[in-house]
């Protein structure tokens, strides 16, 4: 059954000339942005700041998720060229805070690791005063991966739960709600930042959420965001309800009074959003 979206999720979508800018500097350098190929509802506002998401490892993922919008199927190559055009992009768009994804790569041995850690390398070497945060896949929980990651040093690593115990297997293709505890674990255990975030609006109970919330703070994740899911196409999950902004401001505090150091929660929120503005904080 189609629920109609309320009036608190519409938006309004308008290219300015930083948004121009931009989206040149992406495309020059034959980037991917999770912005357009996840049709985040913030594009617009993010690129008319001159912000944008990267998303390395091509734009074709391993994984089916059943909330997702990026392609699903065989990826090609790794383009080794792209840590290199991802820290000159970051130079040209002057960022002082960047925020860096990728597709699932379980074709590949390490789970594209390796490229990983080059691509942080990189932009710190050309950008050594931008912030940089990841969010990154579950590596398959491997421990020597998700050190290889940390090694490079981010300033923020973020690995996104999507969604509570219950429907992870529902909504989540091949993920699993301990190995992605298990990676927020070891990177607070190497001493980084630790971040997640969830979708809310698929079906979940508010005690869901809470044990949620519970289980991130127990393997030492301190920031957390919370967003309404949106159905990107009829052949994706369905959004069973709509929360409204009140609600979501009740997750924020509670979440804070849970002991998170940062919480971000409304219906247009998403992992990255305003992302440098609650590093500062």
């Amino acid at each position: 059954m189609h629920i109609k979206k309320p009036d608190w999720l519409k938006i309004k979508l308008g290219e300015t000339e930083r948004f121009t800018q931009t989206k040149k500097i992406v495309e020059s350098h034959g980037l991917h942005t999770i912005c357009s190929s996840g049709r985040c509802p913030n594009m617009g506002e993010c690129w008319d700041r001159g912000t944008a998401t990267f998303m390395i490892g091509g734009d074709i993922c391993t994984r089916s998720c059943k909330f997702c919008n990026t392609r699903t199927g065989r990826p090609l190559p790794l383009d080794h060229e792209e840590p290199e055009n991802v820290a000159q992009s970051v130079k040209l768009m002057k960022l002082k805070y960047v925020v860096i994804t990728s597709v699932d790569r379980d074709d590949l041995p390490d789970f594209g690791a390796e490229h990983w850690a080059k691509t942080i390398e990189t932009v710190r070497r050309e950008n050594p005063e931008t912030t940089v945060e990841i969010l990154v896949p579950d590596f398959q929980g491997r421990v020597e991966l998700i050190d290889r990651v940390c090694a490079a040093r981010p300033d923020v690593m973020a690995h996104n739960m999507e969604t509570v115990r219950r429907l992870t297997p529902q909504i989540r293709s091949a993920a699993k709600y301990d190995v992605s505890l298990k990676t927020l674990a070891r990177i607070a255990e190497n001493g980084i930042l630790s971040k997640s975030g969830i979708m809310v609006g698929l079906g979940e109970t508010r005690d869901e959420i809470y044990e949620l919330m519970d289980d991130l703070l127990a393997v030492g994740c301190r920031s957390l965001t919370v967003g309404q899911y949106l159905q990107p196409s009829r052949n994706h999950y369905p959004v069973r309800e709509y929360i409204h902004p009140d609600t979501f401001e009740e997750f924020r505090k509670i979440a804070l009074e849970k002991g998170f150091d940062t919480a971000v929660s409304g219906p247009l929120v998403r992992s990255s959003y305003h992302a440098d503005l609650y590093f500062q904080h």
